[in-house]
């Protein structure tokens, strides 16, 4: 299992490599949200620990969200390392495949995409815990 802070500070690189505009933490939380769920509707397991929940501004990896709240809307630099040996292929695969996917969206769009899916919209409480299984379930709907 992948430790979240990799996840994050891979798609971090992945937007320096592609010389994106930036992965603001709002952005980034949508992007760890999706790869998420895909991973537990591909391969029936999570691809982190950390737990998601629903807040105002879309579902949030609350680890994520406290290591890089410092930097408000800002762009997060990218990691010092470009070493991801120790992720899996599976997890580069679809970490990459979602950053193809979702990674050309603005913060703003991916907040907005993400409140239109059942897990956010199961979810009225702030800071309420959104499930794996309710994860895995719904992602498992938007497999082609």
């Amino acid at each position: 299992m992948a430790e979240v802070t990799r996840v994050a500070e891979y798609f971090l690189f992945l937007d320096s490599e592609a010389e994106g505009d930036g992965i603001s933490n709002l952005k980034l939380q949508k992007l760890a949200y999706y790869a998420q769920g895909f991973y537990l509707a591909l391969y029936n397991r999570p691809l982190f620990e950390s737990k998601v929940e629903a807040w105002t501004h879309g579902p949030v990896v609350v680890d994520l969200y406290h290591r890089y709240k410092g930097y408000g809307s800002e762009a997060i630099p990218p990691a010092d390392s470009a070493d991801f040996s120790d992720l899996t292929d599976d997890e580069i695969s679809l970490l990459d495949e979602v950053f193809d996917v979702f990674g050309q969206y603005s913060a703003w769009k991916l907040r907005n995409m993400s409140h239109e899916d059942r897990p956010w919209l199961d979810h009225e409480v702030q800071a309420d815990e959104i499930s794996q299984p309710e994860m895995a379930e719904y992602f498992k709907t938007k497999l082609n």
